[in-house]
């Protein structure tokens, strides 16, 4: 890792656990050539980063200093449906439906969801605005056999609110994977990506009914510096 990345990560963290907190200025760049043992030149480098990123403010002679930044807090745990999230986080949000269709399983998709091969699925490829930006995309496949009639307009509102409300689906768990994945370039058609960002975080989830059926497989990805994902844990004896 180059010496401007790692000054980079670690102001980051810093701005991040509010040991430099908002409206505050970071160390001028001599304080940091000196904390850090480099040149203001590599200062300089990661400084810029960060303003680019929107974490900082920049201003001839007078500093460098943090934005205000909010970072949206997603439980990992949790099994909860994008609406359900907005609803409690009180959030303003609009969703985009760019792909709605069905599709039939192939070996490569039914590797990828769990469902049979030759078992007909919905596609929908959504995309999530908050704060006037397009910061997650959403695609899912639900099993047709397990929803059917589902309409591009239970897919702008609330999937989940239909299988479970309209057809009594009882949806029981998930098993989700997360990863910090290179941006791809439908990330960055369909995204407002910063301009210096390389990475989405991706959370892929297999969802199960309470039989233990899958019905619905779904990846989500997110613009890196938005969202943070929490997870509450408790200690079992062993």
């Amino acid at each position: 890792m180059k010496k401007y990345e790692v000054i980079l990560q670690d102001l980051e963290k810093k701005i991040f656990d509010d040991i430099y907190k908002e409206n505050e200025l970071l160390p001028s760049e001599n304080e940091l050539s000196k904390i850090y043992k480099v040149s203001r030149a590599t200062v300089r480098q990661a400084l810029k980063i960060l303003a680019d990123n929107g974490m900082i403010q920049q201003r001839h002679g007078f500093g460098s200093m943090v934005i205000p930044h909010k970072k949206l807090l997603f439980p990992i745990t949790g099994l909860t449906s994008f609406k359900e999230l907005r609803t409690s986080m009180h959030l303003e949000s609009e969703t985009e439906v760019l792909i709605f269709g069905t599709i039939e399983m192939d070996e490569k998709l039914a590797t990828l969801t769990d469902f049979p091969v030759g078992c007909e699925a919905y596609h929908i490829l959504r995309r999530r605005k908050l704060d006037g930006k397009y910061t997650i995309l959403d695609r899912d496949f639900f099993r047709c056999d397990y929803a059917p009639e589902l309409t591009r307009e239970h897919a702008m509102d609330s999937t989940y609110e239909y299988l479970e409300d309209s057809l009594g689906l009882e949806i029981a768990y998930a098993q989700k994977e997360i990863t910090v994945d290179f941006a791809s370039e439908e990330d960055f058609e369909l995204l407002d990506l910063n301009p210096m960002d390389r990475h989405v975080v991706s959370v892929k989830s297999h969802v199960y009914l309470a039989d233990n059926t899958p019905f619905q497989y779904t990846e989500s990805r997110h613009q890196v510096d938005k969202f943070r994902f929490t997870e509450f844990a408790r200690r079992q004896k062993r």
